[in-house]
C-alpha cells in the first residue's frame, strides 16, 4: 500500500513539474494599442515569422483568404465610427482577413472574431466593409510578420501589414474634429444631471459636506426627465443622514415606486427596509 501511495505521489510530482514548463510560442500573440486622435485602437494578432521561408505568394498565396496573422483572429476594435476609401465602419471589434495579390490586397473588416483562423463557412453578412490597397515594395526585409499604425494625424492614421518586403497601408480616418466640438458643447454648457448625481454620491458616501450632497441631488433630479430610482434612494439617505426621517420616507417611496415599475429587486428590497427602519424612529 505504501509502495502504491509512494509511486502515485512520484506520478503527480512529475506532472506537477511538467505543467511548469514553458516554451516560446512560434507565433508570439501581440497587442497594440493606439489613440488617433480621440479614437482608442487596439489591435490583437499573432506573429508569424518567415524562418528563410518565401512568403508573399508562396507561404501567403495569392488569390487566397489569408487570416492575416497566425492562430486566432487577428482582430482590430475602434472606439468610434472610422472611415475607410469613403466607407464608414461601424465602431467595434473586427477580425481582419486579406487576399494578396500581386497587383492589390483585399482587405475585410469582419464581423465574427472567434474563428480559428479563416471562417469554416464564409459569411458575406457578417463582412463590415472591403477595400482593396495597392501594396507596396520595401527596400528592407521584415522577418516576422507586423501589423502597426503609423503615419499619426489628429485625423487619420494608416493600418499597416508587413511581412518580407511587403507593406500595405489602409488609411483610416477617425472623427476627432465631431468629437472635439461635442466636448467643447458639453464643457461649455455645465455639469449633466450625472454629474451632479455622481458629485452628490461621492459627498455622500465619502462623509464631505452633505448640504452640498442634498443640493447636487436636488439638481440631478431637476434636470433628469426620468427621475431614475436611485436618485430619488441617494437623496432619502441623504435626508435621513440630515435627519429629516419625514422627507427620507416620503422620497424613499418615490424610489420604492420607480424600482417596483423597473423590477429592480434589490432597491425594492433597500427601499422597503429603509422605510421600515426610519419609519419606526
Amino acid at each position: 500500500m505504501k509502495k502504491i501511495i509512494f509511486i502515485l505521489a512520484m506520478t503527480i510530482a512529475n506532472y506537477a513539474i511538467e505543467a511548469q514548463i514553458k516554451t516560446p510560442q512560434m507565433s508570439p500573440r501581440s497587442i497594440l494599442t493606439q489613440v488617433v486622435g480621440l479614437t482608442d485602437v487596439e489591435i490583437n494578432y499573432s506573429r508569424p515569422s518567415a524562418r528563410g521561408r518565401a512568403v508573399i505568394g508562396d507561404l501567403v498565396p495569392y488569390g487566397k483568404l489569408w487570416r492575416s496573422g497566425a492562430n486566432e483572429n487577428t482582430t482590430i476594435s475602434f472606439s468610434d465610427d472610422v472611415v475607410i476609401d469613403g466607407k464608414t465602419l461601424p465602431k467595434g471589434k473586427y477580425a481582419i482577413y486579406t487576399t494578396p495579390r500581386a497587383d492589390k490586397w483585399e482587405i475585410v473588416f469582419y464581423s465574427k472574431t472567434d474563428n480559428w483562423g479563416n471562417p469554416a463557412t464564409w459569411d458575406e453578412t457578417k463582412v463590415a466593409l472591403k477595400t482593396n490597397v495597392k501594396p507596396e515594395m520595401l527596400d528592407r526585409n521584415v522577418e516576422s510578420f507586423t501589423i502597426g499604425i503609423s503615419n499619426l494625424d489628429a485625423n487619420f492614421a494608416y493600418l499597416e501589414l508587413s511581412w518580407e518586403k511587403t507593406l500595405v497601408a489602409i488609411k483610416f480616418e477617425v472623427p476627432t474634429q465631431k468629437n472635439t466640438i461635442a466636448s467643447i458643447d458639453k464643457a461649455l454648457s455645465g455639469p449633466s444631471a450625472g454629474d451632479y448625481f455622481s458629485s452628490a454620491q461621492y459627498l455622500f458616501q465619502s462623509n464631505g459636506d452633505i448640504a452640498k450632497a442634498r443640493t447636487y441631488v436636488d439638481k440631478a433630479l431637476e434636470m433628469s426627465k426620468d427621475k431614475p430610482y436611485f436618485y430619488y434612494r441617494l437623496k432619502s439617505l441623504i435626508q435621513a443622514k440630515q435627519g429629516d426621517l419625514k422627507g427620507a420616507i416620503e422620497t424613499a417611496k418615490l424610489s420604492l415606486a420607480a424600482a417596483e415599475i423597473a423590477k429592480n429587486q434589490d432597491y425594492i428590497k433597500m427601499n422597503k427596509d429603509s422605510i421600515d427602519e426610519w419609519s419606526k424612529k
